[in-house]
């Protein structure tokens, strides 16, 4: 017993927890750096050894072949452009949705989430010959806003599901003494529910994002345009090449998975703030 409280509260065990965690961090980012050190290596240490962890002269070619002969920045900011859309949107809906089932449907709230959940067991190859005809009849075809109504279609119902374990967290009476002193339905919910429930609307907002910028099927089925693709398909593209430049490749590896990176780190921190405030609240 004596032992078993040094390993979990002594020095001892928190370096052994230390060397863990740091061993696993190591293993996770291992594969973004190694992107970004090879994205800056030249075509000839590439082709030499590409084995090669740092490399030898700093080179930022890739990178302008990248945006000036493949015009990626163009397929960047379709990528942007979708997530933010469907993530804003999702949330949006999501929220007043999770919020309308736990206090005015609570019965019928736990039925509705339980089939909204049961959408996610059709794969998305099954429904992408339906969602093809359906966007073909709306004309939505080759169109960014049927895109991001496909994504939404599948984001909602799970940020719903989500959202409506976090909003069963909010007492009532925290609601009723806002209603007391004059605030409006839209009031306290924005006002009072949001904030508690914003470590839900992020993790929501994560979710959704990343989902969005990733997703490659619905984009590669639904847009037919080089000038309207997502980075996803862009990067699919290249593999299509009869050469294909490694060098390049990872300049644009890196160009779709810094976003996401860049994202998720300015976001975890209002999950922290936000599990803080809830806590004290």
């Amino acid at each position: 017993m004596g032992k078993k409280k040094f390993l979990r509260r002594g020095w001892f065990g928190t370096t052994i927890s230390y060397i863990y965690l740091t061993l696993l961090a190591i293993i996770a980012a291992f594969p973004l750096v190694w992107i970004l050190l090879s994205s800056v290596k030249s075509k000839a240490e590439l082709a030499g050894d590409p084995t090669v962890f740092f490399p030898k002269h700093i080179t930022f070619e890739n990178f302008r072949i990248v945006f000036e002969q493949l015009n990626f920045g163009r397929n960047v900011g379709n990528s942007v452009l979708v997530a933010l859309s469907t993530t804003l949107v999702a949330i949006a809906i999501s929220a007043l949705g999770a919020y309308g089932i736990v206090r005015f449907f609570p019965k019928f709230g736990r039925k509705l989430t339980r089939v909204l959940i049961t959408t996610y067991m059709f794969p998305p190859i099954l429904l992408a010959v339906p969602y093809s005809i359906i966007m073909g009849k709306f004309g939505l075809m080759n169109n960014r806003v049927g895109l991001v109504i496909v994504y939404m279609s599948f984001s909602v119902p799970y940020a719903i599901w989500l959202l409506v374990g976090f909003f069963q967290t909010v007492p009532i009476g925290i609601e009723e003494a806002a209603r007391i002193d004059g605030a409006n339905k839209l009031q306290v919910f924005y006002q009072v529910v949001l904030p508690i429930v914003a470590p839900g609307i992020v993790a929501v907002a994560i979710y959704t994002f990343i989902n969005a910028w990733n997703e490659f099927l619905y984009s590669l089925i639904l847009i037919n345009s080089s000038e309207k693709a997502t980075v996803a398909v862009a990067l699919k593209s290249l593999e299509g090449q009869e050469v294909l430049d490694w060098g390049v490749m990872m300049a644009a590896s890196a160009v779709v998975v810094i976003p996401s990176v860049i994202f998720f780190m300015l976001i975890q921190k209002k999950i922290a703030g936000g599990l803080a405030a809830g806590a004290v609240k």
